[in-house]
């Protein structure tokens, strides 16, 4: 058989999973039963937006076992959340009784909604995987006050994000989202505030929103306490990736789990690598200039994240060892 008839199957194939997804698995989304209403009994995967964290959810969740919670912590989608600002940040000390009683009800699945439940995949579930991606700077929160639920964060270089953020048509308001919050700015973006404030384009808006989200979890927690976890690494050896990610989550490995790595996400854009088959790593390159590259370096310098990410594709996880040593846990 010629490669372009097995080419056309494979877009034909990747074309009825992604209509699944949209069409028939909405119609499920209210028919399930939660059987464990206990925090414990949870996994929270989270990561910036584009960074790949629902086609990971998707490997994770490749057998179905878990009720799957899409970012149940927006507050535009969920009522539950209304006073969840949508880049809140908590110190970990906090005690207010609003955010712990709305998290102690999405985290033990005492919430129905129809964005939450959009993309579940089973009926009758004893375990919940929770992704989302607007809860990296209340991680450390989450874990001083739900201290036996798993917490991974991924990360993905930030002009393959930010290429994905401004093909959207994204407006970051880092105003709003990150200087209007004095604890935030206190904490940890006073030495940068003058930069935020005199960003101009929408490319360092996207950077510095990026290094945000990054940061401040990166920051707080002590290497092993979260599972970190990157992008490309999922792209590049899976196997090796999965294995690491499963043995956090006591979770047994099995091959089968590489079954996801080829379906799209039901949030994958329609010309997208793994839609179109071209390179999951790399593609951005295509989209982001050499002169923006090294912008994204200038950048992420300011929080030390150039250990992380630089000019190359693929992360150096050294480099995250070397982060947490040099930057002792606030």
């Amino acid at each position: 058989m010629s490669s372009a008839p097995m080419e056309l199957q494979q877009k034909a194939q990747r074309f009825k999973q992604r209509m699944v997804k949209k069409v028939i698995m909405p119609l499920m989304s209210p028919l399930y039963l939660d059987l464990q209403p206990d925090y414990r009994s949870s996994i929270f995967l989270a990561g910036t937006e584009r960074s790949g964290t629902t086609w990971i959810s998707d490997i994770i969740n490749y057998k179905g076992e878990y009720r799957y919670l899409f970012e149940p912590f927006w507050p535009h989608k969920v009522e539950l959340c209304s006073q969840f600002r949508p880049q809140q940040y908590l110190r970990p000390e906090d005690e207010n009784p609003y955010f712990l009683q709305t998290a102690e009800q999405i985290l033990s699945g005492k919430i129905r909604n129809p964005w939450v439940d959009k993309y579940h995949r089973t009926f009758i579930a004893r375990q919940r995987l929770i992704k989302d991606v607007r809860a990296n700077l209340f991680l450390k929160w989450l874990h001083t006050h739900f201290l036996q639920m798993p917490i991974v964060l991924i990360m993905r270089h930030p002009c393959a994000v930010v290429r994905s953020q401004l093909r959207e048509a994204w407006q970051p308001n880092l105003k709003r989202d990150f200087l209007a919050q004095s604890d935030l700015m206190a904490d940890f973006l006073q030495p940068v505030a003058e930069e935020i404030e005199n960003v101009t384009t929408k490319f360092d808006a996207h950077l510095f929103r990026w290094c945000v989200q990054n940061y401040v979890p990166l920051r707080q927690f002590q290497k092993g306490e979260i599972h970190l976890a990157f992008y490309e690494n999922f792209c590049i050896d899976p196997e090796a990736e999965i294995s690491r990610l499963f043995g956090y989550l006591d979770k047994p490995y099995s091959p089968e789990a590489l079954s996801g790595l080829s379906t799209p996400s039901p949030v994958t854009q329609p010309g997208s690598p793994i839609m179109t088959g071209g390179d999951l790593v790399d593609s951005w390159r295509k989209h982001i200039s050499p002169e923006q590259v090294k912008r994204a370096v200038e950048i992420m310098r300011l929080f030390g994240l150039d250990q992380i990410y630089g000019e190359e594709s693929l992360p150096n996880p050294q480099g995250a060892d070397e982060f947490w040593r040099s930057h002792p846990a606030q």
